[in-house]
């Protein structure tokens, strides 16, 4: 594990640092990327010691952040990421702050973070990322059909990168199955599982289970023809 390992643009912002201090919150920062996925907690650990050696620079604050949300430490990552929009300027991470919101168990304020400045200024991307978490948002407020409005306003046909084609067709198969679209579903769950090479995402369990109710709702339906 090497600082050169790091982005050449992050170690560029960790300048403003002494170089053994650099390094060494490079290091940590290298470590914290490394373990995000296998061990969000151990990210975490490291993602802090970069940010108590290194917290007057933005993107120290910002990986701290990101560890949190992915350990499920939701106020902690809602604090640094604001922290670090506040010292780096522009949008920020407002998807990851507005779900951090709906883990807080506060959906409406996750829903009004779409209306902000800030989530006017991002890229389509951000975007589609914001309007899947203001969706969730809606179904924890028992809202499922607004749900399916805001996602079908994205346009879950159109060309996208493979990552954020699979992220709509799974959420857009969701929340169709929560209004009862189940035919539907299936046809939005096929297309994440088809789209999802890298099994991010439990959609083939999802049109698994669909296909498994139509199996025992057929056979009810015979039996109850043989009486």
């Amino acid at each position: 594990m090497s600082a050169k390992d790091l982005d050449p643009l992050v170690r560029q912002d960790l300048r403003v640092l002494s170089k053994d201090n650099a390094d060494r919150v490079a290091k940590h920062m290298v470590a914290a990327a490394m373990f995000m996925d296998e061990d969000p907690e151990l990210a975490l650990r490291h993602a802090r010691a970069a940010k108590d050696r290194g917290g007057r620079v933005a993107v120290t604050r910002e990986t701290c952040g990101i560890a949190a949300y992915r350990a499920g430490h939701w106020k902690e990552a809602l604090s640094e990421l604001r922290a670090a929009r506040r010292m780096s300027g522009g949008p920020g991470l407002v998807a990851v702050m507005a779900d951090c919101e709906r883990g807080l168990g506060r959906p409406a304020k996750a829903i009004e973070m779409a209306e902000t400045p800030e989530a006017a200024e991002l890229d389509a991307d951000s975007t589609l990322e914001l309007a899947i978490v203001v969706a969730g948002g809606r179904q924890d407020m028992g809202d499922y059909q607004a749900a399916v409005t805001i996602l079908e306003h994205q346009n879950p046909n159109a060309p996208r990168s493979a990552f954020e084609a699979t992220r709509i067709a799974y959420a857009y198969a969701g929340a169709l199955e929560l209004v009862g679209d189940i035919e539907k579903a299936r046809t939005w769950f096929q297309r994440a599982v088809e789209l999802d090479e890298d099994g991010l995402t439990d959609a083939e369990l999802r049109l698994h289970n669909l296909q498994q109710k139509d199996s025992t709702a057929d056979d009810a339906a015979d039996k109850e023809g043989e009486n």
